[in-house]
């Protein structure tokens, strides 16, 4: 069984030697409410995205299939990964023990590459739609189900090595978070890390940038035919690059810092990282969860219009229990 002190501090597994971190109660109480707030965004924004596609038949269609595997994906990490930590941070100690700490390790990597890849989805979709409207490529129900089906089985092909051996899975940073171990040099340990870093980050990193790459060449081409909707057409270009911009920077705020950590370690076997410093780039990761509802669905004018629909609604109802008055609001 791990032993843990958070503050004092003294950390003792079954397989490490001590090391020591100093933290005050003070900066775990900071960190448990700066996650707690993560978390509970996370939670809060996608459920609210799960219930309006419940709610709404017309949100229900191929092109959306994907942004509610993605919220179903943040869901999962907000609950599996930010949850824990905010209660490892709050109350001083590690009340999971190793076995609960491979768990979490495995559901929050497994959630985690499921919404990267995911992400990769979307931006395939979108390069479909936009660059063949009317070409031999069709956009239909199969596709958005085979995008969502294969962001989960790369995911569960990838994350459950560790559970029989190949890997492991181990507490991250300060100790309030678990995760793929990084740091083991042992070499069945670093071939997994190196190949699940190459298919797990720089695959889903490269089809993004090639998608919306190409995605943003048509939109030029379109505008450079000259035609009469040549300035609506560069309105359309502009508002789709601010956008792609947005996704692309928010990508690589939550995931590069967290990969940059991991490969430095892969690379160097000598680096020696400090236990708070390695903590940064995994908050980092944990607040996807917050962004990519706001980024990729609540950007999106359809789900907007739905959201306010249902938030209005239901502050309407909360004053007036007239029946009439709420159903204008369906």
């Amino acid at each position: 069984m791990e032993s843990v002190d958070f503050h004092g501090i003294s950390l003792l597994s079954n397989n490490s030697d001590t090391n020591t971190v100093f933290l005050s109660r003070t900066t775990h109480s900071i960190l448990a409410v700066i996650m707690g707030v993560f978390s509970a965004a996370g939670i809060i924004l996608n459920v609210l995205v799960i219930v309006l596609i419940v709610r709404h038949r017309p949100l229900r269609q191929p092109l959306n299939y994907a942004l509610v595997n993605l919220a179903v994906c943040d869901l999962g990490c907000a609950v599996i990964g930010g949850l824990p930590t905010t209660v490892r941070n709050a109350t001083g100690y590690d009340n999971l023990g190793h076995v609960g700490c491979v768990l979490e390790g495995f559901g929050v990597a497994f959630f985690g590459i499921a919404s990267l890849c995911t992400i990769g989805v979307i931006s395939v979709e979108r390069y479909i739609v936009v660059c063949y409207p009317m070409g031999g490529v069709l956009f239909q129900t199969r596709h958005a189900v085979a995008g969502v089906v294969l962001s989960w089985v790369w995911s569960f092909v990838w994350n459950i090595p560790p559970l029989f051996g190949w890997g492991s899975y181990e507490s991250e940073g300060i100790k309030t978070s678990c995760g793929p171990n990084w740091s083991d040099r042992e070499v069945g340990n670093m071939s997994y890390i190196i190949i699940y870093f190459l298919l797990c980050f720089a695959v889903p990193f490269v089809i993004i940038m090639v998608s919306y790459s190409r995605l943003l060449w048509t939109l030029h081409q379109v505008r450079g035919l000259g035609c009469n909707g040549e300035r609506s057409a560069h309105r359309v270009e502009v508002l789709v690059a601010r956008m792609i911009m947005v996704m692309v920077l928010a990508f690589l705020f939550t995931w590069l810092p967290y990969a940059a950590m991991a490969l430095a370690v892969i690379m160097d076997s000598s680096l020696y990282i400090d236990p708070v410093i390695a903590t940064i780039p995994v908050y980092f990761a944990k607040s996807g969860p917050v962004y990519n509802p706001i980024i990729y669905i609540f950007m999106n004018k359809q789900y907007k219009m739905y959201s306010k629909t249902y938030l209005l609604k239901n502050r309407y109802c909360a004053y007036d229990k007239n029946e009439t008055k709420c159903k204008k609001f369906n």
